[in-house]
C-alpha cells in the first residue's frame, strides 16, 4: 500500500522534474484542475526556458483565475516573449471584465511561423464599471509595456488593456506611446486616454490633430472633443478649416461641439442647414451646449422637418438638451428613446440620453415611461440612470433590479453599483 502511493506521488511529481518541455507543457495545464492551489506550483514554471511552456503558463493561470492570479500574470508583461506579453495583459483585463480573454486581441491570436497573426479591429469600446478600480500595480505594469521598447502590437494591445481598466497612472506612457509612428499604437493610446477622460490631457495632443494619418487624425478629433478642454477650440477650429475630406471635417465639427463656446455659433449656424446630414447633427448639438434658450425653437422645427436619421437624433437631443422635456408621441425626447430599440443608431440615442438624463426635468419624464418600456428600452435606460450620478435615480433602478425579465434585472443592478461608485 505504502508503495503504490508512493508511486501515485512520483508519477505526480515528474513532469515538474522532467527536462522535455512537452511533459513540462503537459503538467502546466494540468494545474487548471487544482483551482487557486495550482498558482503557486505554476509560478516555477513561469521562468521556463522554453517559451511554450511560458504561454502554456499564462493560459493556464488565466483559466484559474481569482485575486491570486494577478500578481503572476502582472510578472508576465515583462516577459521576451511577445505573445505572453499579450495574453497576460488581457488575461489582467479579464479579472476586472470577466469574458475579455475571449474578445480581447489575444482572444484571436494565431501564429504563423514566426509571426503573430490576430483579428486586430478599430471597434474599442468595452470599459469597466465605474465601481471598478484597478489596482495601481496592474495599471503601472501595464503603462511600462507601452512605453517600452518592445514589439509594437504588444504595447498597442497594453494601451487598449490600459484603456479598458481606466488606468490614469499610466496617462504618461500613453503619452509616450504616443511618439510612436505605428498608428494601432496611436490610436489604441488615444482611444485609452479619452476613456480616462482627464481634460488635462488634451493640450499635449493637439498636434495629432494634423496627423496625416487619417484613422489616426479622427481619433484624436474624438479623443480631444471628449476631453472638453477650452483650449482646445482654436486647435479644432484650425483642423476643421483644413480638413481634407468629409470625414475630417465631420469629426472636427463634432469635436468643437462638445466644447461650449460663443466663438463656434457662427460655425454651427452655418451649417444647421448643410447638405450634409452628420455636419447637420453636429451643428445642432454645438448649438445645443451653448445653453441659449431662444435656440430651441429653430431646433425643433428642423427636427420636426427633417428626413434624414442623423440629423434627427442631434436636433432631437438638441431640442430636449434646450428644455423640450415633453413625452408625447412624437416629441424630441420621445424620439431619442424610440430609437433605443434600433440597434443600428441605439448608441448614438443612448449617447445624448448619457448626456439628457443630467438633467433632472428629463430624467423625471425619462422615469415615467420606463413601466411601460419594451426590454431594449429598458436595458439602455438601466444603464442610462446608472451613469446620471443623481442619487434620485436610484428608485426607478431599485424598480428595474425586480423586473421580471432576468436581463432587466442584472443590467439594473449592475447600473445602482455605478450609480453608487458615482455619488458620495
Amino acid at each position: 500500500m505504502r508503495f503504490a502511493i508512493l508511486v501515485l506521488l512520483c508519477s505526480a511529481l515528474l513532469p515538474a522534474q522532467t527536462s522535455t518541455p512537452k511533459e513540462r507543457q503537459k503538467y502546466v495545464k494540468s494545474l487548471s484542475r487544482e483551482g487557486q492551489a495550482g498558482i503557486a506550483k505554476l509560478l516555477p514554471y513561469a521562468q521556463d526556458p522554453d517559451v511554450e511552456v511560458r504561454r502554456e503558463v499564462v493560459r493556464t493561470t488565466v483559466a484559474i483565475g481569482g485575486a491570486a492570479s494577478l500578481a503572476p500574470l502582472t510578472a508576465a508583461l515583462a516577459d521576451t516573449d511577445e505573445e505572453v506579453v499579450v495574453r497576460a495583459a488581457d488575461g489582467l483585463v479579464n479579472f476586472y471584465l470577466p469574458g475579455y480573454w475571449e474578445q480581447g486581441w489575444g482572444g484571436s491570436l494565431k501564429r504563423a511561423g514566426n509571426k503573430l497573426v490576430s483579428r486586430w479591429t478599430d471597434k474599442n469600446d468595452q470599459v469597466v464599471p465605474a465601481h471598478v478600480e484597478a489596482r495601481p500595480e496592474v495599471v503601472a505594469a501595464l503603462g511600462k509595456v507601452v512605453s517600452g521598447s518592445g514589439p509594437l502590437p504588444a504595447r498597442a494591445n497594453a494601451a487598449r488593456a490600459v484603456g479598458v481598466l481606466r488606468g490614469r497612472g499610466a496617462i504618461d506612457d500613453l503619452i509616450a506611446g504616443l511618439a510612436s509612428k505605428d498608428s494601432n499604437l496611436l490610436y489604441e493610446s488615444l482611444v485609452a486616454l479619452e476613456k480616462i477622460r482627464d481634460p488635462r490631457v488634451a493640450p499635449r495632443i493637439h498636434y495629432l490633430l494634423r496627423d496625416l494619418d487619417e484613422k489616426v487624425q479622427l481619433a484624436a478629433l474624438e479623443t480631444v472633443g471628449i476631453l472638453k478642454n477650452p483650449e482646445s477650440v482654436g486647435p479644432l477650429r484650425e483642423a476643421y478649416e483644413r480638413a481634407r475630406n468629409d470625414k475630417v471635417r465631420r469629426g472636427a465639427l463634432s469635436a468643437l461641439s462638445q466644447i461650449p463656446a460663443e466663438a463656434s455659433r457662427p460655425l454651427f449656424t452655418a451649417q444647421l442647414d448643410s447638405s450634409d446630414e452628420w455636419l447637420r447633427a453636429g451643428a445642432a448639438e454645438g448649438i445645443a451646449r451653448l445653453g441659449q434658450a431662444g435656440d430651441r425653437a429653430p431646433l425643433r422645427n428642423r427636427f420636426e422637418s427633417e428626413t434624414k436619421m442623423r440629423a434627427r437624433l442631434g436636433q432631437a437631443f438638441g431640442a430636449a438638451l434646450l428644455g423640450d422635456a415633453v413625452m408625447g408621441e412624437f416629441d424630441p425626447l420621445r424620439y431619442l428613446v424610440n430609437t433605443l430599440n434600433q440597434k443600428a443608431w441605439k448608441g448614438i440615442a443612448e449617447a445624448y440620453l448619457i448626456e439628457l438624463v443630467r438633467n433632472e426635468p428629463i430624467r423625471m419624464a425619462l422615469a415615467q415611461v420606463v413601466p411601460a418600456a419594451t426590454k431594449p428600452e429598458k436595458l439602455s435606460l438601466a444603464m442610462i440612470f446608472g451613469r446620471s450620478g443623481a442619487p434620485a435615480a436610484a428608485p426607478v433602478l431599485d424598480a428595474l433590479a425586480k423586473d421580471s425579465d432576468t436581463d432587466v434585472a442584472r443590467e439594473a443592478l449592475q447600473a445602482l453599483r455605478t450609480l453608487r461608485a458615482m455619488t458620495p
